[in-house]
Order: C-alpha cells, then sequence, then structure tokens
C-alpha cells in the first residue's frame, strides 16, 4: 500500500529539536520485523545466537571501526531486538576547514512513492545514519545467508534515549547486562501480551 500522508499519520518519536550527531550516549533497541525471533534463542537464561544473530553481531563490532565518530559500551543481542548503547564523539568530524564532514551513504535528494515528496537527506555522522547503514547491512547479509531476497529483517524505526547521568548510565548497563535472564518476562518476547 503506497504512503497516503492524509491516511497514514506517522509521527517521529525522535525528540524534536535535538542533534542526534551531538556528543553524547545514547540507549538504542532495534526490533526485528514483526518481532520475529531471527537471531537465535534464550537457554538458562543466556543467548545462543544462530547464523543471523552472528551476521549481527560481526556487523555491531565491525560498525565502530568503518565509523569512527561512534564506540559502544553495553549491548545485547536477543533473539528478535537488540539493546546498545552507542556513544558518538564529534571529534572524529571535524575536517580540514573546521567543517563537520561524512557521508550517509543515501542519495542527497529522494522521491518517494506516487506523491513524488521529497525527502531530505538524513544527517551525516549521525545516531539516525548509523542505524540506516547497520540495519542495511544486516538485511543483505542475513537474506543472503537464507536466501531470501528483499525480505523485511528490521521493523521501521527504532527507540533511542538519550542518556543524560552516570546513573541513568548504570541502570542501562545493569538493564542490557539483564535483559537474557529477564527473557520470560521481556515486554518484546513474542509469549507475552505486548505492550505495543
Amino acid at each position: 500500500m503506497p504512503y497516503n500522508p492524509d491516511k497514514h499519520h506517522r509521527r517521529s518519536i525522535r525528540l524534536k529539536g535535538y542533534n542526534y550527531s551531538s556528543a553524547g550516549a545514547y540507549f538504542i533497541t532495534l526490533c526485528t520485523f514483526q518481532r520475529q525471533c531471527l537471531f537465535g534463542r534464550i537457554i538458562d537464561g543466556a543467548m545462543q545466537l544462530n547464523e543471523c544473530g552472528q551476521i549481527i553481531a560481526e556487523e555491531w563490532l565491525q560498525s565502530s571501526s568503518i565509523r569512527q565518530e561512534i564506540d559502544f559500551d553495553q549491548w545485547v543481542i536477543m533473539p528478535n531486538h537488540l539493546h546498545g548503547i552507542v556513544l558518538i564523539n564529534p571529534t572524529h568530524l571535524v575536517g580540514v576547514h573546521g567543517r563537520i564532514v561524512g557521508a550517509n551513504g543515501r542519495l542527497p535528494l529522494q522521491r518517494t512513492g506516487h506523491s513524488q515528496r521529497v525527502v531530505p537527506p538524513m544527517k551525516p555522522r549521525s545516531l539516525s545514519s548509523f542505524i540506516a547503514g547497520f540495519k542495511s547491512a544486516t538485511t543483505k547479509r542475513i537474506n543472503t545467508a537464507r536466501n531470501s531476497p528483499r525480505t523485511p529483517v528490521w521493523q521501521r524505526n527504532y527507540y533511542d534515549h538519550i542518556i543524560r547521568s552516570e546513573e541513568s548510565l548504570q541502570r542501562i548497563q545493569q538493564y542490557i547486562q539483564n535483559n537474557p535472564a529477564t527473557w520470560q518476562n521481556d515486554q518484546l518476547n513474542p509469549s507475552n501480551p505486548s505492550k505495543f
């Protein structure tokens, strides 16, 4: 079904006016398409990655060497989602003349659907640019591995939370570490009623 702005009222879940390429720590959650358990399973409170889960882990680790402006703190791959703390360091963004530099791998302007609406490009070296690149790379590799071209792997968008204090950081780190052990009660576990 083509996107119809009069019918489909999508709202951004990003913090309005916030610069997601600025230095900081961000807690993100990426969910699989239709919350399918694609990446493995929890056995005795520990995540056991399958081939798709291994691809996710490899691409996640490779991301910080490809994109020098980012680094990672705690992260975990779950059967149908990934939690991670992404650190953005803008000192790696400054070019020869002091300008922010970098590409995000997308065309400058994109036309969408029948409306020929022009979509402005995402900001280079931002959280959204990183997520788009990560989702694209993992989708391509997973679909090649399972011989299923054009099959969605990820749900549209992602959840993010700007970490603003050491206390918040520690609480989120603990949540990520404990996530596999608490899978039975996790709101993203398909066995549990969804809160979304």
